[in-house]
């Protein structure tokens, strides 16, 4: 039987050509998943200033609705007052004359 010699070399230089291929290849899919990620986190940091500022505002028109309203309770409380005086002092007359 004839044994068939096999060249070392050629496999050895496909073996390190698929290595390198591979290397490349995951070497750009990982800068792409790092940069892609970067991107994400930029953003989302970017819309929750965004939203923060938003937040913000809103709470501030919400604090002053509510010291608006809780003036207007106490305008018309003291209004009311006024008028239970004035009036048991008018039904006080109307009685007691």
């Amino acid at each position: 039987m004839k044994t068939k010699n096999i060249d070392t070399q050629k496999i050895t230089a496909k073996v390190n050509n698929a290595l390198d291929t591979a290397k490349k290849s995951l070497n750009k899919a990982n800068y792409f998943a790092l940069n892609t990620t970067e991107e994400v986190v930029t953003e989302t940091i970017t819309i929750a200033s965004q939203w923060q500022k938003v937040t913000e505002k809103a709470l501030k028109g919400g604090v002053q609705l509510l010291e608006n309203q809780q003036n207007l309770i106490f305008d018309s409380l003291e209004s009311y007052k006024k008028h239970i005086i004035n009036g048991k002092k008018k039904f006080s007359k109307v009685f007691a004359s």
